[in-house]
């Protein structure tokens, strides 16, 4: 039995988060022993997690940014007594720790999860950009790199990642989870303040300079000129003092009295439904989960043309440059007239094509799973597991 280690810095409500989430309930737990390692205790995904059959749960218990010696003994205490086959980190800190935790279990191949494209680095601290340098360095020293989007992919061949052990493996949405459910979401609309004609558009996300809230609250600005019958909503945690910042933004444009500010809940689904239309205005993304699980509750998306945000959507929504206010503004006044029943199946049935769980699953599993891979170096073969046409 192949014993499977995932590493993760967080489980709070974060697109890798909930794609780790989706990617333990799906897997085959009859293929290996599988464990879960979390940096931090707690998070809104902990609780999911501990209920999944078949899957140990070991949060490490760091106790901030600068509890570096503690956590490390842990870390490493745990994976002795693991002993694991193959350990998947996810994203740029867990990453380029795996690279320094191979002398302590020399026999563990390390495999990275790499989850952005484009990154604009200076909109971050001296520590992120470090980080990130670091990890474009200690790249070449990974068994096996896998990336959720082309964009990714493709950004991380120009930043130095050795293409010759990078397969690309798209997100995959759970479509029995994410469905269209309007009537149970209209008491969540009321407490929104949106009533059954009101127009509501969200932003779900972090609040975090990469998903540019910015241009949202402009685009918003402008839209509420035009469109008296409407309210934004901006669904998602993040730094105090950065979200005191947009905050603030949001009042200075006069956007009080249409705009509301709320927490990730934990039924997803239900924050999908009670929105009329989803909107992504970041500056970078790789494979956005927000937007598949949008469509997949048939709610219509306008994106910014960043990542594979605009593969996603098709033809199904309206894709716009990114940091323009203007372009996204007429943006979202074209997608709430064009916004239908007909609008919402595409949106759904696209998602059912191209991006499902049981794809997701397969395709991981082929990889991390095999007992081959094990005996063989990684990768096996150059593969780009993307679909054709889609």
């Amino acid at each position: 039995m192949i014993r499977l280690c995932f590493l993760i810095r967080q489980l709070n409500g974060g697109g890798a988060e909930r794609q780790l989430l989706t990617l333990l309930k799906g897997m085959d737990k009859t293929k290996c022993n599988i464990f879960a390692l979390s940096f931090y205790e707690g998070g809104s995904f902990s609780e999911e997690i501990k209920k999944i059959p078949g899957i140990t749960y070991i949060p490490l218990k760091k106790q901030g940014r600068w509890d570096i010696f503690g956590f490390l003994f842990h870390l490493i205490r745990e994976l002795r007594q693991i002993r694991p086959d193959l350990l998947h980190a996810y994203l740029d800190a867990p990453n380029c720790l795996s690279i320094f935790l191979k002398p302590f279990v020399p026999k563990t191949r390390m495999v990275w999860g790499v989850r952005a494209s484009n990154m604009d680095l200076s909109r971050y601290d001296w520590l992120a950009r470090y980080v990130y340098k670091l990890e474009c360095f200690l790249s070449r020293f990974a068994d096996l790199i896998i990336v959720n989007s082309k964009a990714g992919y493709e950004y991380a061949v120009l930043q130095g990642f050795p293409e010759k052990n990078m397969i690309t493996i798209p997100n995959g949405i759970d479509i029995e989870y994410f469905k269209p459910q309007k009537e149970s979401a209209l008491e969540l609309r009321k407490q929104w303040g949106a009533e059954k004609d009101t127009i509501l558009i969200g932003l779900v996300g972090r609040i975090d300079p990469m998903k540019d809230h910015a241009t949202f609250l402009k685009a918003a600005e402008i839209v509420v000129k035009n469109e008296k019958n409407i309210r934004f909503i901006c669904i998602g945690d993040g730094p105090t003092t950065y979200k005191d910042e947009i905050v603030a933004l949001g009042e200075r444009l006069g956007l009080s009295r249409h705009l509301v500010w709320a927490s990730f809940l934990k039924n997803m689904p239900l924050v999908y439904n009670a929105l009329d239309i989803v909107c992504s205005s970041s500056i970078t993304e790789g494979f956005p989960n927000v937007i598949g699980e949008a469509m997949a509750c048939g709610v219509p998306c306008v994106v910014t043309d960043v990542g594979d945000s605009s593969w996603i959507v098709g033809s199904t929504g309206i894709v716009v440059p990114p940091n323009n206010p203007q372009a996204l503004a007429e943006g979202l006044l074209k997608c709430r007239i064009m916004s239908n029943k007909k609008t919402s199946t595409q949106a759904r049935l696209r998602i059912e094509k191209n991006f499902s769980l049981k794809e997701l699953v397969e395709r991981t599993e082929s990889i991390l799973c095999s007992k081959t891979s094990l005996k063989n170096p990684l990768p096996l073969e150059k593969q780009d597991f993307f679909l054709e046409n889609s």
